[in-house]
C-alpha cells in the first residue's frame, strides 16, 4: 500500500477511517476567555476543523475554544470545540457543542462530505 505522496506505507502505520474533510478557506476567530485570535480554516468535517496555527498561539490539547467561522455573506457558524492535536503549523479541533440552530447550516455547507468516511493514518 502507498501513501498519498506515493511512498510505501510501513506496516507500523495503522490506517483508520475518519469523516471526510472538505478543503475550504475562510477566516476564523478563535476565542477562549479574554483571549481571541484570528486565523484561517484549512479544512472542515462533520466532527471537527483544522485551523492554521496563529503566530504566538500558546494553547494546548484538551482546551475548549469558541470558533466563529464566516462563509460567504450569509453563513456564520459559531460553535465550541476542543483542541485535539497541535503541530507547528496547524491546530486540530473536535466539536464539543454545536448550537441547534447551526447544525443544519453546517451539514448543508458540508453537503456530501457529511456522510463520507475516508482513510487516514497518523504520521
Amino acid at each position: 500500500m502507498t501513501k498519498a505522496d506515493g511512498k510505501p506505507r510501513s506496516s507500523s502505520e495503522p490506517e483508520q477511517l475518519r469523516p471526510a474533510r472538505m478543503r475550504i478557506e475562510t477566516t476564523v476567530l478563535m476565542s477562549r476567555g479574554s483571549q481571541s485570535q484570528p486565523t484561517e480554516l484549512v479544512d472542515i468535517s462533520a466532527t471537527g476543523a483544522l485551523l492554521r496555527r496563529p503566530l504566538g498561539w500558546q494553547g494546548e490539547v484538551g482546551q475548549s475554544w469558541m470558533l466563529d467561522m464566516i462563509f460567504g455573506h450569509d453563513l456564520h457558524i459559531h460553535l465550541e470545540a476542543q483542541v485535539a492535536r497541535v503541530s507547528d503549523r496547524h491546530i486540530g479541533f473536535a466539536y464539543t457543542r454545536i448550537p441547534e440552530d447551526k447544525q443544519v447550516p453546517l451539514w448543508n455547507l458540508l453537503g456530501g462530505y457529511a456522510d463520507i468516511l475516508e482513510m487516514w493514518h497518523d504520521e
